[in-house]
């Protein structure tokens, strides 16, 4: 037997799976994937983003047992959508798909994605909203909620009709995304949306049913920082990239820091503390409030941990103290021409300023 005999078939189908702290249903979903996709020539990559729980080396067990399983570790790199890029970029297989590593994407589902993709089409979406689909696996009124503010959300802009655009689960030919690569934004968590909106008018989708199921095991990410970098991805869409999607994602955690300003700033005042003390006190809140925020959305892939976090945070308060001060004075002056009864406009006025400031430095010094 010639050496080239013993090489596996080149796969028809690669199956990226971004995980973080999945370790506990790897080995049941690719027992999974083998039993869905008997017959057919596949392959799995998971796209790891150094969990903690050991789910890379769990994956690496199962792949010196399986060459159809593969395991892309990223080391200093977060994010889902940009771990579907490069998961999908490390496959050479002529159709993708993509679902999540927490087995409640329905995984029988993947041979009729497969099915309308050789028939012709370019994209294949498992929708939970179609005749037959089901969001019941979704726990909690407050993740229901966060999912139908973003369907409809992004139903309002997309040149394309979908039921259920805040979908993970989708397939699609290699060659489409080669073609759509250059346009995509590769931040948030929902690469779908990225891709219908980065497509021309003339792709043709198409929508599944699946049963969206209960997790059986470790937690959900759905949080509202996916929804604030969800609003993020289609601001960046919206105004076809030209302003930044982090300055974006900064601007937005500097909408929070202004209502958080103007709440303290009320609340002060309410308890008798003189104007430019309300607006001190409104200021260190929001400056507090403006590190977390942005450290766990705006910098999610270069987040700070430990004896990092605190310097970092040390920095940021320095920083933006500065800002502070053109914030306090531009508001003051603003409070002495507008009356003493525009309390919460001058306040805005002030933090805005400071926004601007805590942005333009933030990035060179805190998150590097």
């Amino acid at each position: 037997m010639t050496a080239s005999r013993l090489l596996p078939l080149p796969a028809e189908l690669s199956v990226i799976v971004p995980c973080y702290n999945e370790v506990a249903n790897v080995a049941p979903m690719v027992a999974a994937l083998d039993s869905a996709l008997e017959g057919r020539k596949w392959e799995v990559i998971f796209v790891d983003d150094s969990s903690p729980d050991g789910t890379a080396a769990e994956v690496s067990r199962i792949a010196r047992l399986d060459p159809r399983v593969r395991v892309l570790c990223r080391v200093g790199r977060r994010g889902l959508s940009s771990a579907v890029i490069e998961g999908i970029l490390s496959s050479s297989a002529p159709w993708v798909a993509v679902m999540d590593g927490d087995l409640q994407h329905d995984e029988s589902v993947l041979c009729t994605m497969l099915a309308e993709l050789q028939s012709g089409a370019d994209i294949v979406v498992a929708s939970r909203h179609v005749a037959g689909g089901d969001s019941a696996g979704l726990a909690g009124h407050w993740r229901h909620m966060l999912s139908d503010a973003g369907i409809r959300a992004a139903q309002a802009i997309m040149p394309h009709p979908l039921s259920d655009p805040m979908s993970g689960f989708f397939a699609m030919r290699r060659d489409l995304f080669d073609t759509l690569l250059p346009r995509l934004s590769g931040t948030g968590f929902k690469i779908l949306l990225d891709l219908v909106m980065s497509a021309p008018r003339t792709v043709r989708i198409v929508e599944v049913p699946f049963v969206f199921r209960p997790r059986l095991a470790g937690e959900s990410k759905l949080d509202i920082v996916v929804l604030i970098q969800f609003a993020t991805m289609l601001l960046d869409k919206l105004t076809r990239g030209w302003l930044p999607t982090r300055f974006m994602a900064f601007a937005l955690v500097g909408l929070i820091g202004v209502a958080v300003n103007v709440a303290v700033l009320n609340l002060a005042g309410a308890c008798g503390l003189g104007f430019s003390w309300a607006q001190l006190a409104g200021t260190a809140v929001a400056i507090l409030t403006n590190f977390m925020l942005n450290n766990r959305f705006t910098y999610h892939d270069r987040r700070l941990k430990g004896v990092k976090l605190w310097r970092g945070l040390v920095i940021f308060i320095a920083v933006c103290s500065l800002g502070a001060i053109a914030n306090i004075g531009i508001a003051r002056m603003m409070l002495d021409s507008a009356g003493h009864g525009h309390w919460d406009r001058s306040s805005a006025a002030g933090a805005v300023v400071g926004v601007v400031w805590n942005y333009a430095v933030s990035s060179t010094l805190v998150w590097r």
